[in-house]
């Protein structure tokens, strides 16, 4: 690469990752046009890397028939789109988008209930591939995250943007999906470089241009502005990043308070945040949206049950137990209801989640029909402090004992090896078990 870095405007072919003339159109090598060129291109060192459609783009890897198809990976006719992929995204699909919208835009769309699992353990293949690059990686979610390759020039024996390119194909090649990244010089921008050009891009914002690339771009392009934050903007008249680069600091802090000091920096595309390398996750929790809507304790029990379990077991597998159990409920109207209650010490374990999310649940089973149900636990820590005996509650250890036991059963036999009392089944006048018959 040493000829390249001497010439400011030759770049590298993306496919082939051969170097290239400064005013080549396709690759000197391979023929490619998917060449990346840039006046900074060999300066810049943060990015930010976000897999393409990645749940769609898995199951698509995993099954090459659906390869042209459209593809959505949802919760069924009542739940709402996780990922939608392309060729769904162009008929007019769109995350979080409820199923029943999303299968109007486009019927012959073929919908995949969500695995976490295959996609976590996808999810880990590429971040120790990230780590591989730099230690300073920073994961936002199971498919993205900033990276700092500041350097690293020496180790790899090529400057950030070409060890990107080799990044990005190396993910394809050996994991099987795409990615997107964006290198700048800072976080935010990064984060919106990575989204030019999707998917398998690569797009590049450097400093000299940054005011000008802005400027036309609406103000919902920077980070921190939502509807509410938009709404209030638009109210003022102010629709484009340019009008704020044209605001005085003192006027935007005197309007917005703190969020006009975030408007003033971000809109010159300055923003100081680092890089901070493993980023601690805030909390683990599992949810399900059910086909119809449900009301009884009954019929909420099993579910609960199945997702305290499924919790446990994410904890146990990331070496993490939480302190406050928090429950989650959507009714039919789209209102959701959290509730959450704290533990005297941190736990793990899919009994005592289960039995505090019950202890919450069981004050919201007032004849409301829900159409989603959530457990989870926050204030994490290292699961060496968690589950302590308890000197109260004698049979708590003898259950924590027998779920210890059921772990071992499920590693060696699958998940459905066995199962408690509240997921086995109906019992025989069709209502689940109560709750202390296990």
């Amino acid at each position: 690469m040493a000829t390249s870095v001497n010439d400011p405007l030759a770049g590298f072919c993306r496919d082939c990752l051969a170097p290239s003339r400064p005013a080549a159109r396709r690759c000197d090598s391979c023929g490619s046009p998917r060449l990346l060129r840039h006046a900074e291109l060999w300066s810049l060192s943060l990015a930010h890397i976000d897999c393409d459609a990645f749940y769609a783009a898995i199951e698509k890897r995993d099954n090459p028939s659906l390869r042209n198809k459209p593809v959505i990976v949802g919760g069924g006719k009542r739940g709402v789109v996780s990922t939608a992929c392309y060729i769904a995204r162009i008929n007019g699909v769109r995350s979080a988008m409820p199923m029943f919208k999303a299968l109007e835009a486009c019927p012959e769309a073929v919908v995949i209930k969500p695995n976490m699992e295959k996609y976590a353990k996808v999810g880990r293949e590429v971040r120790e591939m990230m780590q591989a690059l730099t230690p300073m990686v920073e994961p936002i979610s199971i498919d993205e995250a900033f990276l700092d390759l500041a350097g690293t020039e020496r180790l790899h024996g090529a400057p950030p943007a070409y060890i990107l390119g080799h990044f990005a194909a190396q993910v394809e090649r050996e994991i099987g999906i795409t990615v997107s990244v964006g290198l700048s010089y800072c976080k935010f921008l990064a984060k919106v470089a990575s989204d030019l050009d999707k998917p398998r891009g690569f797009s590049v914002i450097g400093r000299a241009e940054a005011m000008s690339f802005l400027e036309n771009k609406p103000v919902t392009l920077i980070w921190g502005v939502g509807k509410a934050s938009a709404a209030t903007l638009e109210r003022d008249g102010v629709r484009t990043i340019g009008q704020l680069q044209k605001m005085e600091r003192s006027d935007l802090l005197r309007r917005y308070g703190t969020m006009g000091d975030r408007l003033y920096y971000l809109s010159r595309g300055e923003d100081a945040r680092k890089v901070h390398a493993d980023h601690d996750a805030k909390s683990v929790s599992a949810e399900t949206t059910f086909e119809t809507d449900l009301a009884s304790t009954a019929d909420l029990v099993p579910i609960l049950r199945a997702l305290s379990e499924k919790v446990s077991r994410r904890l146990k597998a990331s070496g993490l137990a939480g302190r406050t159990v928090v429950l989650k409920l959507k009714t039919r109207d789209f209102k959701i209801r959290t509730r959450n209650r704290q533990l005297a010490d941190p736990t793990r374990l899919a009994d005592r989640i289960f039995q505090t999310g019950l202890q919450l649940l069981e004050k919201e089973t007032d004849g409301t029909k829900y159409r989603l149900l959530g457990i989870g636990v926050s204030d994490l820590t290292d699961a060496e402090r968690a589950d302590p005996p308890d000197l109260v509650d004698v049979r708590a250890r003898k259950r924590a004992m027998a779920e210890d036991a059921i772990d071992v059963l499920r590693d060696k036999f699958g998940k459905q090896a066995v199962e408690t009392g509240y997921t086995f089944g109906k019992g025989r006048n069709g209502r689940a078990p109560r709750p202390d018959s296990s």
